[in-house]
């Protein structure tokens, strides 16, 4: 019987576990493979790999770049936080933005958020859930934690510069140093130093 291309991404990662694999070549063995067992080129393989990261099957290792470790491989389950699990996070946080503060009677509306991506094996528990405003929860959506953290202190340390508050630029290139002291998000340049 005829492998969709699901079966086919995933078969070829279970034959290179532990490596890091960019997508391309991955797409373009599907590709063969489908064309010769279907008569015709597959639809869209790459959604097939984001697709079996998002189900817990690949980890993204970068982006279009995954991987395939057999202890890992788990059942992601892919719903919401359950409304009362929500209200209890929304009170805990009292009811605002954890980063900016803000809330509804600021006219900004607030999502709870995964802390832990349900991609990444996430749970839906009050622990793992807190409230942001749109604007932050899309900021995390776009950033990992860790580097829309440092955004955050560039432009905190962008301001303190221009207010020339001396003790909170010290604090944020204090934080800019544990950043580099374990090595993360080197990629974002911290703005005290130049390169």
């Amino acid at each position: 019987m005829a492998k969709t291309i699901r079966e086919l991404v995933l078969e070829y990662f279970k034959n290179h576990p532990h490596e890091e694999l960019p997508h391309g070549p991955v797409v373009d063995w599907v590709t063969e493979q489908y064309q010769q067992e279907h008569g015709n080129p597959p639809r869209d393989p790459w959604r097939s790999i984001r697709q079996l990261h998002q189900d817990g099957k690949l980890m993204q290792i970068k982006k279009g770049v995954y991987k395939y470790d057999p202890d890992y491989d788990h059942e992601v389950e892919l719903h919401e936080f359950p409304p009362n699990v929500k209200k209890a996070i929304l009170e805990r946080d009292g009811y605002k933005c954890v980063v900016c503060g803000r809330g509804e009677e600021d006219g900004v509306t607030l999502a709870v958020d995964h802390k832990k991506p349900k991609d990444k094996g996430g749970t839906n528990t009050i622990d793992n859930g807190q409230t942001l405003c749109y604007q932050h929860n899309l900021l995390k959506k776009n950033y990992s934690q860790t580097e829309a953290g440092k955004r955050y202190f560039i432009r905190m340390y962008e301001t303190a510069v221009a207010e020339q508050d001396e003790k909170m630029i010290a604090f944020c290139q204090s934080v800019f140093d544990v950043y580099d002291a374990h090595d993360i998000n080197g990629h974002i340049d911290r703005p005290d130093t130049k390169k």
